[in-house]
């Protein structure tokens, strides 16, 4: 899994880019608008929701439910 902190809000998504397996953590990430890209073929994902924003990915990313406990990222299975 993949967090990303989006404009002070923690986000979780699959770690692997559902077009081709590569790295998620290696792309780029828009904090502003909530979008990663993935490095290898620019596939864009929305971090809240973990929708394809932009091909060739065509699958969805999986979310994961995050909170904060103290100094702690908590992060739960997807349901």
């Amino acid at each position: 899994m993949l967090v990303a902190n989006v404009s002070g809000r923690y986000r979780s998504i699959g770690s692997e880019c559902t077009h081709e397996g590569c790295a998620l953590h290696e792309g780029e990430l828009d904090a502003e608008d909530g979008v990663l890209t993935c490095p290898c073929h620019g596939s864009m994902f929305d971090l809240e929701t973990g929708a394809v924003v932009a091909p060739p990915a065509q699958e969805p990313e999986p979310i994961y439910r995050v909170r904060v406990q103290g100094d702690e990222i908590q992060v739960a299975k997807p349901s």
